[in-house]
C-alpha cells in the first residue's frame, strides 16, 4: 500500500465513498426528472429547471471529487471547493427565483441547504487535510 493511501485521515474512505453514492444518485433522480415522462417527473411537482439541471450537472462532479478524495489528490480538493461554491451561487439564484414569487417546492430549499452544507463541509475538509 502506497504512503498516501497509508497516512490519509480516516475520514476521507467514507467521505469519497458519500461523494460518489451521492452523484450516481443525483444522476438517477435527476435525469429521471429531466429525459423521461412519467412517475419522476409528476413527483418533482414545480421543479426549477435551472436548479435541476445544475444538479443533475453537478453529479458528475461528485463522483469524479469523490475519486479524487478517495486517491488523496489535490485536483479533488479544488474541485469540492468549485462544487461548493458553484452549489451557493445556483442557491442563490434559486433564492431571488423565490422572492420574485415564481413557483418551486419546499423541498428544493432542504435539497439546495443539504447540498450546500455538505460540499462545504468536503471542501473544508480537503483543504485542510489534502491541500497543505
Amino acid at each position: 500500500m502506497d504512503s498516501v493511501m497509508q497516512n490519509r485521515p480516516r475520514w476521507v474512505t467514507p467521505v469519497s465513498l458519500f461523494a460518489i453514492l451521492f452523484g450516481l444518485l443525483t444522476l438517477k433522480e435527476g435525469g429521471s426528472v429531466l429525459f423521461f415522462e412519467g412517475a419522476a417527473r409528476e413527483a418533482a411537482g414545480n421543479y426549477v429547471p435551472f436548479v435541476l439541471w445544475f444538479n443533475f450537472s453537478a453529479g458528475f462532479a461528485y463522483i469524479a471529487a469523490g475519486i479524487g478524495l478517495w486517491g488523496m489528490k489535490r485536483w479533488s480538493a479544488y474541485l469540492a471547493i468549485l462544487i461548493a461554491v458553484s452549489t451557493l451561487i445556483v442557491f442563490t439564484a434559486f433564492g431571488v427565483h423565490v422572492l420574485q414569487g415564481r413557483t418551486f417546492e419546499w423541498r428544493t430549499v432542504i435539497a439546495m441547504t443539504l447540498r450546500s452544507s455538505i460540499w462545504l463541509a468536503i471542501a473544508l475538509a480537503a483543504n485542510r487535510h489534502i491541500l497543505p
